[in-house]
Formats: structure tokens, C-alpha cells, sequence
């Protein structure tokens, strides 16, 4: 988990001590834009190893970095400046562009969208040019470029030679304002201050950072337990609290502070697009007409809920202009989301599959007492559904990969509303990608992803993602559920926090901007 070249999966561990070209700008209006979402768009995002960008071209990216940045004070970089040199080295190294990489080196990083680039040159000590295949749409260069993963995480190239790799963390070294201290395996990551660190607080760019001498992840695996610890104050912050508990947890501590988020993602029942039945639209709405989204959002998760259904982007990114919020559905569409167990039942009949048995794969990890209540409403119409549990490696393996299952699938993420990276909304439902595990086939999916990648303005993206959600929407290739809330939690102590965002959310520089307000923390009794 500390090595980029392994992928995204450990970037909350190395995102103290690493840092990419670009940050997230927290000086904005958290009412314009909270960075609740995965994906931030380009005019919120500022730099963070570097000062400004340019793009002469459309396929062209040339970033000047700051000159003042340099690595922690430890072997084998002992602080020395980072450089150009470095950046190259780093994209070199994970996309296999040179250095002594190739293409065809076995890299593990969540790459695919970076395939469009052909190289990284240092014009100078401070320069570095990205150069994209021409034709590359702009908006999807930006994307890639500026995401929050592994494949933007710079290492020190010479701990990478000293060593071949960075699987060891006590080899960790990089530019962030933590250094890696400690790590017990299943157990904590403890973090102290860089006390050569260069970066300052974009609020107040006269306050040297990090504000904090360090601190403590701690990997708790059961979740009462946790809570427990967070309720009594031996945690400062808690994230991604889900609904019952949160609420219980604002009752007995009301002095928490709480940001309500909504989940990165619709939760869905997903059919396989291209086998009997569900390769039958008509199948596919009924199975819709049966779920009773706002009884769910407001019974089972207490009104702390989203109660639309969602199509490709989440609808609150459809509010803000990326996609098409269900308000905005035509009516006929939106008539086809409605709750009719009636209508249900003669639509399975007209379609030959009146009292249909059929088979839900589940990861095993997913809201279960949801799919409980999933089972039950499609019982209600007729459809008795029989569920396998699998383990979350099981399920990739056997949906994702192989593809094995013929029915029904669902895991904890559904396959709709995501909030991240729209270029890969449209992969969702475009052959020959693995995120697109419903077997969806359709051409004018496949031309809307096409188009999108080769559009040259932000504009057109924005409209090319507004039809593909109206009409993703009127295919019904996922069933929606419900798109819960969650709720990051921390303590009253805890200062300086823009967004109400969790200790691991490295794309606003925290922990690196908070503080701790000791006396109100005494006060407490802590």
C-alpha cells in the first residue's frame, strides 16, 4: 500500500507523505463547492507541486512547477529539491514511458485513462511538458490529470533505485507535510509533522503548515467498536458514518459536528443487459415500477436519503450542470420510475415471465437488509428472487472478470449516480470496458462515449453527458434503489475544517489545515 506503481487502492496511506501536481482549492465557498464529490471540476483545483499551467494546444499541458518545494529530510533524498526531473521519472515509472520502462512492464496503477498520453519531457529544471495524442478532448486531459489517485502520487526516483520498490514503509519518503513513523499491520499508521515542510495554508498563506505534530490512523475493523471510541472522545474524527448510526450518534453527542454527504453513488439492482429476460426493456421497467424509492429513503434510512432514481451522473452533480437531475426528466420518463406493483404484474405478464424465478449475486459487504427489502417487493409482483453472498474479491472475480453470473448483481456500490470522474460514466455502458460488468451493448451509449472523448470544449461535454443521462435514464439498464446519505463526524475540537471533510481527504491538504483547539478539547474532559 505504499508504492503509487501498485495502484489507487492505497493511496489514503502514502497521501500524507506524497503529493501530486495539483490540489484541491479549498479556499472555495463550500456552498459553491464542498468537494463532496469524487471528481473536481477543472476551476477548482488549484496547485500543489506546481505554480501554474499552461496549454497551447488542446493536446498540449505545460506545467511550471513551484521552485520551492523540497523532500523530507530523509534517506536517501535528505531533503533535496524536487524537480522536473522528478515528475518525469514518476510518469516514466508508472505508465512504463521510459527510464528504462515500458509499456509492457507489468504496472498495477488505475492507468486507462492516461493511454492518450505518448510522453513526459523536462523542458527545464522547473518545466515539464505532458504531450497527449492529438485529438484528445481537453476537458478528459484536465480530468485525468488532475484526479486524486496513485498514478498522480510523485515518489522520490531514488528511493525507487535504492531499493527497486517502495512495498516497505519504512522506506517511505516524499514532499508532504507528514512523514511516515510507524505502521502496525491491521492495526494504525502514525504520522508526525515535517518540520521542513514548504507549503503554506492557501487561506492564510502567511501560516506555515502543518498546523498538527502529527497523528494517528487507526484501522478499527469493527465499526462499534469504533464508534464506541469516537462517542467517548478517543477519536477525533469518524467517516462515512451511515445512517442509524449517525443519528444515534447526534443524539448522545450533540456537540459533534456533522456534515451530511451523499453516498458517491445510486445503489441499484443490476441486471445482465444481454441475456433473457432482462435483455427485454420492458422486463427492466417492470422490475423498476416494483421498488418503492421514497419509502425506502424515507422508512428505511429515515429520510436521509436522495428519493429519485439517478441515471449516469449523481443528481446533485446534474444540479450543478454535469449530467441531469431527475427534476429535470421529462414526465414520461419519470412516469416509468413510478411505484406500481399494478402495473408491474401485467407488464411481467405481457412479457411472458409472470411468476419469474431468478438469482441475485451480492457481494457480501452491501447493505443486506436493503436487498431483504429488494426480495420482498419483487416477491409482492410475482418475482421470487434467491440470493448468493460472496465475498467482495469472489464477486469482482465472478461478475467483473469472468462475467459467470446470468441474472441479477448488486454490491455495495451501485453501477449508477456515480459522482467521480465523468469521463467514466460513460464507460459504464460502453463495451470492452470491465466497469461496464452489465453486458450493456447499445450504440448510442457507444456513440455518446465516443464523442465525448473527442469533443474539444467543455460545453459540448456538458451537453453530451445531459442526453446521456436522459437517455440512460429511458433504457433502465440498472434498477435504482436509493442514494443514502452519509455523514462525516468529528469532534467539536477539531478547527479549521473546510467542507466538513475526514481526516483521509488528502484532495483538500487535510490534516495537514486543521488544528486543535486544546482548551475547548479540556473543556470536554479529554
Amino acid at each position: 500500500m505504499w508504492d503509487p506503481y501498485l495502484g489507487t487502492t492505497g493511496s489514503a496511506g502514502y497521501a500524507p507523505y506524497m503529493q501530486e501536481l495539483w490540489q484541491a482549492d479549498y479556499k472555495v465557498n463550500p456552498s459553491i463547492w464542498d468537494f463532496t464529490a469524487g471528481w473536481i471540476p477543472s476551476q477548482y483545483a488549484t496547485g500543489c507541486l506546481l505554480d501554474s499551467y499552461d496549454m497551447p494546444n488542446p493536446y498540449t499541458v505545460i506545467c511550471h512547477l513551484r521552485n520551492d518545494v523540497y523532500y523530507q529530510n530523509i534517506a536517501p533524498a535528505n531533503g533535496r529539491q524536487f524537480t522536473s526531473a522528478d515528475v518525469v521519472a514518476h510518469y516514466d515509472r508508472i505508465l512504463g514511458l521510459g527510464n528504462g520502462y515500458t509499456i509492457v512492464s507489468p504496472y498495477f496503477a488505475s492507468t486507462s485513462g492516461w493511454y492518450p498520453l505518448l510522453s513526459v519531457v523536462a523542458n527545464d529544471k522547473f518545466t515539464v511538458t505532458f504531450n497527449w495524442k492529438q485529438g484528445t478532448n481537453p476537458l478528459s486531459i484536465l480530468t485525468i490529470m488532475q484526479a486524486n489517485g496513485s498514478d498522480d502520487q510523485i515518489e522520490c526516483p531514488e528511493a525507487v533505485t535504492q531499493w527497486g520498490n517502495l512495498y516497505d514503509w519504512h522506506h517511505a519518503v516524499g514532499t508532504g507535510p507528514f512523514m511516515l513513523a510507524d505502521f502496525v499491520d491491521s492495526s494504525s499508521v502514525t504520522y508526525k509533522a515535517n518540520p521542513n515542510y514548504w507549503g503554506k495554508d492557501l487561506r492564510w498563506p502567511q501560516n506555515k503548515l502543518p498546523y498538527i505534530s502529527g497523528y494517528q490512523f487507526l484501522i478499527i475493523a469493527n465499526t462499534a467498536t469504533a464508534e464506541a471510541a469516537f462517542r467517548v472522545g478517543k477519536l477525533d474524527v469518524f467517516g462515512s458514518m451511515p445512517v442509524p448510526d449517525a443519528l444515534n450518534m447526534i443524539k448522545t453527542n450533540p456537540e459533534v459536528v456533522v456534515k451530511q454527504v451523499p453516498r458517491g453513488d445510486e445503489l441499484s439492482l443490476d441486471p445482465r443487459n444481454d441475456v433473457a429476460p432482462f435483455n427485454n426493456i420492458n422486463v427492466r421497467i417492470a422490475l423498476q415500477h416494483a421498488i418503492n424509492i421514497p419509502l425506502i429513503a424515507s422508512s428505511y434510512y429515515q429520510g436521509y436519503a436522495t428519493p429519485w432514481p439517478a441515471s449516469l451522473t449523481e443528481n446533485q452533480m446534474g444540479v450543478g450542470g454535469w449530467g441531469c437531475a431527475y427534476p429535470d426528466w421529462p414526465q414520461s420518463t419519470k412516469d416509468e420510475y413510478t411505484f406500481d406493483t399494478t402495473l408491474s404484474k401485467k407488464m411481467l405478464a405481457d412479457a411472458g415471465v409472470a411468476g419469474l424465478k431468478t438469482d441475485l449475486v451480492l457481494e457480501s459487504d452491501a447493505d443486506l437488509d436493503l436487498y431483504n427489502i429488494v426480495q420482498s417487493e419483487l416477491a409482492d409482483v410475482g418475482i421470487t428472487m434467491s440470493t448468493q453472498l460472496m465475498s467482495s474479491a469472489s464477486w469482482q472475480s465472478y461478475v467483473m472478470t469472468s462475467h459467470k453470473y446470468d441474472a441479477l448483481c448488486a454490491r455495495n456500490q451501485g453501477i449508477l449516480g456515480f459522482n467521480f470522474d465523468i469521463f467514466r460514466q460513460f464507460m459504464r455502458f460502453t463495451p470492452g470496458y470491465q466497469a461496464n460488468y452489465i453486458l450493456v451493448n447499445d450504440p448510442v451509449m457507444t456513440k455518446f462515449n465516443n464523442d465525448a472523448l473527442a469533443a474539444q470544449s467543455i460545453d459540448a461535454v456538458k451537453q453530451l453527458l445531459h442526453d446521456a443521462n436522459l437517455y440512460a435514464a429511458t433504457q433502465h439498464f440498472a434498477i435504482s434503489l436509493a442514494q443514502p446519505s452519509l455523514f462525516n463526524m468529528a469532534q467539536p475540537w477539531i478547527k479549521g475544517n473546510p467542507g466538513g471533510q475526514v481526516l483521509g481527504n488528502n484532495r483538500l491538504g487535510y490534516p495537514a489545515i486543521v488544528w486543535l483547539d486544546q482548551n475547548l478539547k479540556k473543556s470536554f474532559g479529554h
